[in-house]
């Protein structure tokens, strides 16, 4: 548990720049979970902006929940530029599967740039890996299959990292898959944990490796989430909690309440 722990401190200490274009219902959510989290947001989507932005951005986000077609010109103008640079793209292909337009926007975004770190629903993950699946609104579904295993092949296909959210969080480079069960059933009752997951992925993989630095990430909300649950009596107070669990999160926390399983 030692190094993903220590992943936390890593984003503390450099606290890298993480630049986001991401949708207009959780953009402040994101940017304040990655404060809390040690790393530092930027919110830019115009292509005109962007160009210069991700020069000196650490890792790229791209989460497609509100689409639109100036939107996407500006995903397309960043991940270029991410690509240019070497720099991580981390792809939340929020309701992929439940219309097409977002299911072939994110199958662009998958064939045509080097994504380090695809993160959806097993309806979305199932979805891009060509399984049945059913997405409804941003909401999973059923799939047909044995969810580590469409997350090992998928990642394996396409040479990168992918998180599979869910009460057990599946997380897999196409050779490890690991399991996290941490987390909390309230967690799905405000809007926006994914996204914010998906911005925490983000700044872990600035630091680490992609597959460590998931892992780190999912971890670490849901035994935030189990923190804030304690004391929380419904969602309203469990949000501000939740963020408050984040930023004092500690190692030895971390260490003590993780519940990582790794598989064959």
């Amino acid at each position: 548990m030692q190094k993903y722990a220590h992943i936390l401190d890593l984003v503390r200490e450099r606290n890298p720049l993480v630049h986001q274009i991401t949708n207009y219902v959780t953009v402040n959510d994101c940017a304040n979970m990655t404060i809390c989290f040690g790393a530092s947001p930027v919110m830019s989507h115009a292509p005109e902006d962007v160009v210069d932005m991700i020069k000196i951005a650490s890792v790229l986000v791209l989460n497609i929940g509100t689409l639109d077609e100036k939107q996407i010109e500006g995903m397309l103008t960043a991940a270029n530029g991410a690509k240019k640079y070497g720099i991580p793209i981390v792809l939340d292909p929020v309701g992929a599967g439940a219309t097409p337009y977002r299911t072939q926007t994110a199958e662009r975004f998958m064939n045509e740039f080097p994504i380090s770190v695809v993160k959806g629903n097993a309806g979305e993950i199932g979805t891009l890996a060509g399984v049945s699946a059913t997405v409804r609104g941003v909401d999973s579904g059923n799939i047909s299959g044995e969810p580590k295993e469409i997350a090992r092949s998928f990642a394996k296909e396409y040479g990168c990292t992918v998180v599979m959210s869910g009460a057990e969080d599946i997380v897999s480079d196409g050779k490890r898959v690991v399991g996290i069960v941490n987390g909390v059933p309230m967690m799905g009752k405000i809007s926006g944990t994914g996204c914010m997951a998906s911005a925490v992925c983000g700044a872990c993989t600035a630091v680490s490796n992609p597959a460590d630095g998931c892992i780190a990430a999912m971890t670490a909300l849901g035994i935030a989430g189990e923190e804030a649950a304690k004391t929380a009596k419904g969602p309203g107070s469990f949000k501000p909690a939740f963020f408050d669990a984040v930023a004092s999160l500690t190692n030895e926390q971390f260490i003590k309440s993780a519940r990582i399983s790794e598989y064959q």
